[in-house]
This record gives structure tokens, sequence and C-alpha cells, in this order.
């Protein structure tokens, strides 16, 4: 059996082997701009309301980590829901702050008014979710 020394680089790509032959996997996103895990079903972390509406600014929005959902105030009484995965390589986003939901892995920046992309490397806008506003509170729908 030959030795193959294993390079950062082969991790990196995904082609380093393990002695048996059998391939090492990396765990770092899928690659693709598909925005994986940021599905119509993004809020099944739960059930029952996401937020309520005195929680979420005026010009920014709130990140309910566990719901992977971003639920933004463009303009007063004007509320969105996004999903709160990166669409450049499915990094959750972190932060909402200057009219914008920033990811924090590479850089992308999305509008809080429709999700689209304000600052790549993100080529497609965040996936926006269907939502109610009952009670004073958004609802996923």
């Amino acid at each position: 059996m030959s030795e193959s020394r294993i390079t950062r680089r082969k991790v990196v790509t995904g082609t380093a082997m393990t002695a048996v032959g059998v391939p090492l996997l990396a765990a770092c996103g899928s690659g693709d701009d598909s925005g994986t895990g940021s599905s119509g079903d993004s809020g099944s972390g739960g059930s029952g309301p996401l937020v309520a509406t005195s929680e979420v600014p005026v010009g920014g929005g709130v990140i309910v980590a566990d719901r992977n959902l971003v639920a933004t105030q463009p303009t007063e009484g004007t509320f969105k829901v996004f999903s709160a995965i990166c669409t450049h390589r499915s990094c959750p986003v972190t932060k909402v702050a200057g009219g914008t939901i920033d990811c924090p892995c590479h850089g992308s920046r999305f509008s809080i008014e429709d999700g689209s992309v304000t600052q790549g490397p993100a080529t497609s806008a965040l996936e926006e979710v269907a939502f109610e506003v009952t009670d004073g509170e958004i609802v996923p729908s």
C-alpha cells in the first residue's frame, strides 16, 4: 500500500482518503448556490409565534436562530420573514444592521425589504417565508 500525504488542499476539496482508501469527508457547505436548508419548511424547528411585532425594530430585524428565520420591519408596520440560511454556502446569518441581513462566513448581505443580495458572494436572495400577523405576533403560515 503506498502512502498518500493528506494535504490541506485535499481536505478542502474533499479528495483526501483515509489509510484504508475510504474518502475523508469535510463538513464545509455543499459548494452550490442552491440554498439548501432554506426551504419553505425553514421554520420547522418549532411551531407557534416567531416573535412579537414589538420586538422587531423599524428599519431592522430579529434573527430567530432556533427556527432558522429572520423577521424584519423595513418600514413601520410592514413585516417580512426570510430564511436565516445564506444562499452562498448555507451558513446561518447572524446580524441585522444598516438595512441588511448579514452572513459572517463570507460577507454576503441581503436586503431587509425583499431578501435580495446587496453584497456577494451570494448570488441568490434569501427565501421569503409566508407568515401572518396575529394578536401582535408574527406567525409563520
